[in-house]
């Protein structure tokens, strides 16, 4: 074997250094639609649901990111959704800034200001016509197949 020839693992280390060195996110900036970034989030979305972080897959899920440049918002529905998501917001930021190819990519979280309060229904009656407004055929079954029904 000639020395030429001879493979070198320093040298095929600092080759594999050289064409891994990463890419600085904060000097790209490629525009990116909305569409890139509802694809991009549910990719995230669906992550998320794999490893169990339920609360932040519905938040995304739930509403598309309003943007403005590269300045996105989430709307959440309270405050505990808030509390939740905070801590993950770093990893989010990232893989959205790695996956649309913009390193200027900024994330802020919002409260709806329309959150409908809504009352469950307790008891049997409030059930009934909670469930009686949905479907309007429940009156007449409860009629012509008489029906009683315990409040």
């Amino acid at each position: 074997m000639n020395p030429d020839q001879r493979i070198s693992i320093k040298d095929s280390l600092a080759q594999l250094k050289k064409e891994d060195t990463p890419v600085d996110q904060e000097k790209l900036r490629y525009s990116f639609s909305s569409d890139m970034l509802r694809v991009a989030c549910r990719k995230y979305a669906y992550q998320l649901k794999e490893m169990g972080k339920d609360t932040f897959y519905h938040a995304l899920i739930k509403r598309d990111l309003t943007m403005q440049d590269e300045n996105l918002r989430m709307t959440l529905d309270n405050e505990v959704q808030v509390a939740y998501i905070t801590p993950l917001l770093v990893e989010f930021v990232s893989f959205l800034q790695k996956e649309l190819n913009n390193g200027y990519i900024t994330l802020q979280l919002e409260v709806s200001e329309q959150q409908e309060l809504k009352e469950k229904p307790v008891t049997g009656k409030e059930k009934y016509l909670a469930l009686s407004r949905k479907n309007p055929n429940l009156h007449t079954l409860r009629n012509r197949f008489n029906l009683d029904i315990e409040y």
